[in-house]
């Protein structure tokens, strides 16, 4: 795919690793505008008895953006009139590509965006059509499809892509010139009181005094 698309394009693809796409939707019009969202989630655990606690990093959530899309079917915006289906054909079309269970897969498809420089790789979360225009039989002749999508990355990729500081990991980090070994659990798992769990995964009798290069080994920790 080119790296500079004028009109937004969504491709569909079988799987998540996007190797061959088997349908495709050309907008009619582009967005005038499109909202991404991004979200950190933190654990709500808190001790009894306590005021307050410092925000613990749990995960990101995938990145998520939303658009509407104009379909019409009145030949004012392309000159392309049909009175006699209206926007029904072109709004299946798009159910087909983005909501559609896919049988073999077992779940809607795989797409990714193209607009301009924007490359999203993800999956339809919600859809919602609005009709604006009728004709006198009743038949919908424009319509607004206000598009919900959640980012849908790879594994492999996604794993290759992302430097995961999660506690549910097992991390080694190499000591540094000045590193504590309470300030290293504090980068990894969001709370410094790990540091006698690592100590002991280590074998540490003396950890107060790393060795700048020496590799530590931080286990996987369950919230307290």
């Amino acid at each position: 795919m080119q790296k500079n698309v004028s009109k937004m394009i969504i491709m569909s693809f079988p799987d998540a690793e996007r190797k061959e796409a088997d349908d495709r939707i050309e907008v009619l019009v582009n967005p005038d505008s499109y909202k991404v969202r991004s979200k950190i989630k933190y654990s709500e655990q808190q001790a009894a008895g306590t005021t307050g606690k410092m925000p613990k990093y749990d995960r990101t959530e995938p990145q998520k953006m939303s658009f509407d899309l104009l379909f019409d079917s009145t030949g004012v915006i392309n000159e392309v009139e049909d009175r006699s289906n209206g926007v029904e054909p072109a709004l299946e079309h798009l159910r087909k590509v983005a909501f559609e269970y896919k049988g073999n897969e077992h779940r809607p498809r795989f797409l990714t965006i193209y607009w301009g420089k924007l490359k999203f790789d993800c999956c339809l979360e919600t859809l919602d059509i609005t009709y604006k225009l009728f004709g006198p039989d009743g038949l919908p002749l424009r319509a607004v499809a206000a598009a919900g999508f959640i980012g849908a990355v790879e594994d492999t990729k996604r794993v290759a892509e992302e430097d995961a500081t999660s506690p549910d990991l097992t991390h080694v980090r190499e000591v540094k010139d000045g590193d504590t070994l309470p300030m290293m659990a504090f980068r990894i798992y969001g709370d410094s009181s790990f540091y006698l769990e690592v100590a002991r995964a280590n074998g540490l009798n003396d950890f107060r005094n790393l060795e700048p290069g020496q590799e530590i080994v931080f286990p996987p920790v369950k919230d307290r």
